[in-house]
């Protein structure tokens, strides 16, 4: 069995972390009531106490009696990890794989990736070897932070050619919150944008998370169970925006409900690498099958359902008939069937697509940048920084700039013929 460490650097990626851990520990209490320290759990926990001992020595098949969360939690302002510290899940952590700082990056993506990326580099090295040391099989990093604030976008990304250099062959899997168009962070497009440059160059696969859109799903589920059009259809416990399981009218804190779908995404992507199912799916297979091109390596994520109607039964279906694939990558899908669904529903669905629609999002961060940086506005923040040069904010553009046109040149290509070239012929 493989195992993955997450990494949860600034503010959102620590809060979505947070919610992510408690809900594998209640998916793993559900599945495995016996208590005992299996394949599945090791994915993503490890068990600390070395008076189990099972065959020849290995505690691998003991009882659970301390678990510790694969995680390396990094942010600069203190506020959101002394909070997971004093909170339910305190134990659950290692205090020597945690890096906090009480300045903060300001919002300032120079700070957070020249800053604190040279300040800490070796303590952030230390902390991930450290992780890496206590995996049998490391597959794979999760890496969970914003685009739009100065620690996440900054130091997250700074985080990505660290973990390239030290462990080239570990997958890296970006989960990065994308802000909406109406941040209240004004320089949030400045480190949206040199993010991006970084996330291009140095990320095995990113699943962009839009921020609005996860406001707008949380307002329409508020809308429709407030309403009462349900009514009793709604099945107590199975509402995936509650971290609480029970379906609320109002949340109090719409960030909580928006991060805990993310952390759901991010569950059901590793179901199948964890539990036992009719099709499993190893991560790499995801890279492998859903990324032809190495830079066009973004992929948008569908997750149903968010709440679970009483009684209702839906049968598996293959979707490949229904779909459209390009006709040079007719193969580029895979399906995975994992026999156990999230807590409190019978069944749900995670579909990646690697596809062209993410072209919108990325031009609208250009233009966004744009409007910025034509009237040059709050650009002395990041040029006082040390190494930080105003031809970066260039070659980000150029960057994106290109990766937009990739898209655009694939949508272009998909009305043309194809010119009728004869396979390669294999004398056996």
């Amino acid at each position: 069995m493989t195992q993955s460490v997450v990494v949860q650097v600034g503010q959102c990626g620590n809060q979505i972390g947070c919610c992510f851990w408690d809900l594998a520990l209640r998916e793993h209490a559900a599945v495995n009531q016996k208590g005992i320290y299996d394949d599945a759990i090791s994915s993503f926990f490890r068990n600390v106490d070395t008076r189990v001992v099972g065959d020849g020595g290995s505690i691998c098949k003991g009882r659970i009696s301390s678990l510790k969360a694969r995680a390396v939690l990094i942010d600069m302002e203190e506020g959101v990890v002394n909070e997971i510290l004093q909170g339910p899940l305190r134990d659950v952590f290692d205090s020597k794989q945690l890096i906090t700082d009480i300045s903060g990056s300001g919002n300032n993506w120079a700070v957070g990736h020249k800053v604190f990326g040279s300040l800490y580099r070796e303590q952030i090295l230390e902390k991930l070897r450290k992780a890496a040391e206590h995996c049998d099989c490391l597959q794979c990093f999760f890496i969970i932070h914003s685009m739009g604030g100065g620690t996440g976008s900054g130091l997250g990304t700074f985080l990505l050619k660290v973990l390239e250099d030290e462990f080239p062959e570990v997958y890296r899997f970006v989960t990065a919150v994308y802000p909406s168009s109406e941040d209240d962070v004004i320089t949030s497009p400045y480190n949206s944008m040199l993010a991006m440059k970084e996330l291009n160059e140095h990320a095995d696969c990113v699943l962009p998370i839009d921020n609005q859109s996860l406001f707008d799903i949380i307002s329409k589920i508020d809308l429709v169970v407030s309403s009462g059009k349900l009514g009793t259809a709604v099945k107590p416990k199975s509402l995936v925006t509650s971290n609480v399981g029970a379906v609320k009218k109002r949340h109090k804190k719409p960030f909580d409900a928006m991060n805990n779908i993310v952390a759901n995404l991010l569950l059901s992507l590793t179901s199948s690498a964890r539990f036992e199912g009719s099709l499993n799916m190893d991560l790499n297979e995801i890279s492998m099958n859903l990324v032809p091109f190495p830079q066009l390596h973004y992929l948008v994520s569908s997750l149903t359902p968010l709440y679970t109607l009483a009684d209702v039964n839906i049968p598996p279906r293959r979707l490949k008939p229904a779909l459209q694939f390009v006709s040079w990558n007719q193969e580029g899908w895979k399906t995975s069937l994992c026999s156990v669904p999230p807590v409190g529903h019978s069944h749900s669905l995670l579909a990646l697509a690697n596809n062209t629609c993410v072209k919108p999002t990325f031009m609208e961060l250009r233009e966004r940048f744009m409007r910025l940086y034509k009237k040059k506005a709050h650009l002395h923040h990041y040029l006082q920084v040390d190494g930080m040069e105003e031809s970066m904010f260039a070659e980000a553009m150029s960057s994106l700039s290109a990766l937009i046109q990739e898209y655009s040149d694939l949508d272009a290509a998909k009305s043309l013929p194809l010119p009728d070239v004869p396979r390669l012929s294999v004398a056996l």
